[in-house]
Formats: structure tokens, C-alpha cells, sequence
């Protein structure tokens, strides 16, 4: 009788969970011959990135100047034919069930990807400037190198620059899966729709928030415990937020912004400026100007 039990049990949980209203919303309806993107062979991507963004830090840690174009073409190839697969999984996720044939989401991955690659060069450029600036800005780093394998700013800042270029090409799901990747092995959360300018650090970086629609200048450094956040979320008629307005702030070139701040809404950080550590700002501040906390 208590085997019997267990087993009502056991098949009752089961049509419960196979009620379509107990899912709606939360199960994806799988098309034939098109998977998901995978967690694992986007952690393949990022790594493979970064051994070509810094070779001999990441990857294969033998490259040199003699055999550099022999290290850097495989994988290049082998990034390339990775990005193929997980970005046609990221354009059949977005498809309704119906949509897309596979032969012609295949080809616009092949262009994707391609376009991708084409833009490595820039990218390296990009993050050079964060290192330096990491390295600058911080009287504990020894070298560039130390800075390159230990630093989780570089470790997200790296995760951000390769989902925000595949986000700006179109790329859907992905991007925000390679930023959350670095969000849970740093507690850096960038968003990849953020824009963010070159020599851009964070100084510790436990606990930065980066939200989707900010706009960072260059020469830009953030300490711990910064949110670039929202205000308020605008509803429509129905009561639900409206998606895709502009909502966090702008941080023009030269800005500081010290540990815990909290900067809220599209206001305007000026040029020069200082934010003072924990701090909740939801005004403009002015160009060069420094604000901390008053003594009460």
C-alpha cells in the first residue's frame, strides 16, 4: 500500500507538470535539427577569443613571434566554425516555431561569424587600452601581464567587448549569456547593450551593475559596488514596463565614480567629474565637479 502511495504520488506530480497552463512561459518548444545554444561551447567561444585577444596568456601558453600566425589561424578556424553553430542555435531561438529553414539560418551564421572575426583586430585595440588602464590605475600591479591573468575587470571587460560586438551585429540570446558568464565568475554584471568607451577599468569590481542603455565615455573608472541603474520603469496602458527607452545614465570621458555609488536614471555624469563613494545620485552632475557625502 505505501509503494502504491508513492507511485499515485509520482504520477500525479506528472500530469500536474504536463498541463500546458502549468508551462506556458516556460518551456521552449523545440524545432527538429535546431538545438539551443549551449553553455559549454560558449565558454569554448570566449576562451578561444581570449587566446586570440592575448596570445600566450590564454590557450596555448608556447606562442611566440615565430610560430604567432600558425597559433592565431587555428583558432581563428576553430572559433569561426563554433560561432557558426552557436549563433544559428541563438537565431532558431528567436524564431517563432514555424519560421527559419536551417539552411538559411546557417548562412546567415556563416556571415555573422565572419563579420565577427573582422572586427578581433579592433577588439584587441579596445582592450589594450583596459589593460593599460587597469595596470595605470592601480599602484599594486607589477605588470601588464599580472593585470591580463588576474584581474576579474579584465576577465569581464574581455566577456563584454565580445558580446557587445555580437550584439550590435544582430546576434540574439548569446550575448547575454557571455556577459552572464562573467557575471557569475566575477560579480561584474555588465549588460552588452551597454557602451562603454576605450582605457575603461573597474578597480576590485565585486558587485558593478552596468545597466543595458548606459553610455560610458573614455578614460572612465569605476570602483566596487557601483550600479549604473534605472530610476523607474515607464508602463504602458496595460501596466507592463516598456522596453527599449533609454533609462540609465551617461558617464562622459574622465569620470571617477567611487565604491557603492549608486547612480540612477538617463542623467549626465560630466566630463572630469568625481562621484564620491555611497552616494545615490539621480540629477546631473556637472562637468569636472566633485561630489561626496556631507557630514551631518
Amino acid at each position: 500500500m505505501i509503494i502504491q502511495s508513492y507511485i499515485q504520488t509520482l504520477v500525479s506530480a506528472v500530469e500536474q507538470l504536463s498541463e500546458a497552463s502549468s508551462y506556458t512561459g516556460l518551456c521552449h518548444h523545440h524545432r527538429q535539427g535546431q538545438p539551443l545554444p549551449s553553455a559549454e561551447q560558449l565558454e569554448r567561444i570566449v576562451n578561444l577569443a581570449r587566446a586570440i585577444l592575448f596570445p600566450g596568456y590564454f590557450g596555448n601558453s608556447s606562442v611566440n613571434a615565430q610560430t604567432m600566425t600558425y597559433h592565431i589561424g587555428v583558432n581563428v578556424e576553430q572559433l569561426y566554425h563554433l560561432l557558426v553553430n552557436q549563433i544559428q542555435a541563438g537565431l532558431a531561438f528567436n524564431l517563432p516555431e514555424e519560421g527559419g529553414d536551417a539552411e538559411t539560418l546557417c548562412e546567415q551564421a556563416r556571415l555573422l561569424a565572419a563579420q565577427f572575426i573582422g572586427r578581433l583586430p579592433e577588439m584587441r585595440r579596445t582592450l589594450a587600452t583596459d589593460v593599460e588602464a587597469a595596470y595605470n590605475g592601480d599602484p599594486a600591479a607589477t605588470n601588464y601581464g599580472e593585470v591580463i591573468c588576474c584581474y576579474p575587470a579584465i576577465r569581464a571587460i574581455s566577456n563584454y567587448r565580445i558580446a557587445h560586438e555580437l550584439l550590435v551585429l544582430g546576434v540574439p540570446l548569446i550575448p547575454r549569456i557571455i556577459t552572464e558568464m562573467a557575471h557569475s565568475e566575477t560579480g561584474i554584471d555588465i549588460h552588452p547593450g551597454a557602451t562603454i568607451g576605450h582605457h575603461f577599468t573597474i578597480d576590485h569590481g565585486t558587485g558593478v551593475v552596468i545597466g543595458e542603455t548606459c553610455i560610458i565615455g573614455n578614460n572612465v573608472k569605476l570602483y566596487q559596488g557601483v550600479t549604473l541603474g534605472a530610476k523607474s520603469f515607464p508602463l504602458d496602458e496595460h501596466g507592463n514596463p516598456i522596453k527599449g527607452i533609454a533609462r540609465h545614465p551617461i558617464l562622459e570621458d574622465d569620470v571617477i565614480v567611487y565604491s557603492n555609488a549608486t547612480i540612477l536614471g538617463r542623467i549626465t555624469i560630466g566630463r572630469g567629474a568625481t562621484v564620491g563613494g555611497n552616494i545615490w545620485v539621480t540629477e546631473d552632475v556637472p562637468a569636472g565637479e566633485r561630489i561626496v557625502q556631507r557630514r551631518g
